[in-house]
Order: structure tokens, then sequence, then C-alpha cells
């Protein structure tokens, strides 16, 4: 599986109908609206690269409210107790 994070500008007088038409979308897992240079982030988890092209590409950008998008495949996931973990030495 491949996960990509999609930074999504949205119109802002449609931001929460925008992030619900994204979350609906096969493919999305998440979808977080926030503060800064970007609307929204969504959290795209599919088989491989064309999967990414058809949500991205096909989907969420031809949708009503997106203004822009910019994506970002990831290469590998870390969390707290799988850093640990890498760093116990026999304890």
């Amino acid at each position: 599986m491949l996960t990509a994070f999609v930074l999504i500008n949205a119109d802002i007088h449609s931001i929460p109908e925008t992030a619900q038409a994204v979350a609906d979308i096969a493919g999305v897992t998440e979808v977080y609206s926030c503060a800064g240079d970007v609307d929204l982030i969504a959290k795209v988890r599919v088989r491989d690269h064309d999967g990414i092209a058809e949500v991205v590409t096909n989907r969420i950008n031809r949708l009503p409210g997106i203004t822009g998008s910019t994506t970002h495949i990831a290469f590998r996931s870390y969390a707290s107790e799988e850093t640990e973990a890498g760093f116990s030495v026999g304890e």
C-alpha cells in the first residue's frame, strides 16, 4: 500500500462541505482542516501510483471548491513505539 498526503487549498466559503466531499472519496482515509498555508490535508491509502493519480487527479482536484493541491508520497512511517523499539538494545 502507498500513502500520500494531499495538501489542499479550498474556497474558504465551503471548507466543511469540501472536506466532507474529499472524505467521501474511496482511498481517502482521513481529512483534516487546518490553519496555515493550506486549508485541508487528506491522507490517501491506495495500492499503487495509478491509484494516487486516480484519487488525486481524477477525484479530489475535480471537486467543486478545490482551488489547488500538492501531493506528497510517503516512503516510510514512524510511530513513537516503533522508534523507541528501534533504539532498544536488549532491555
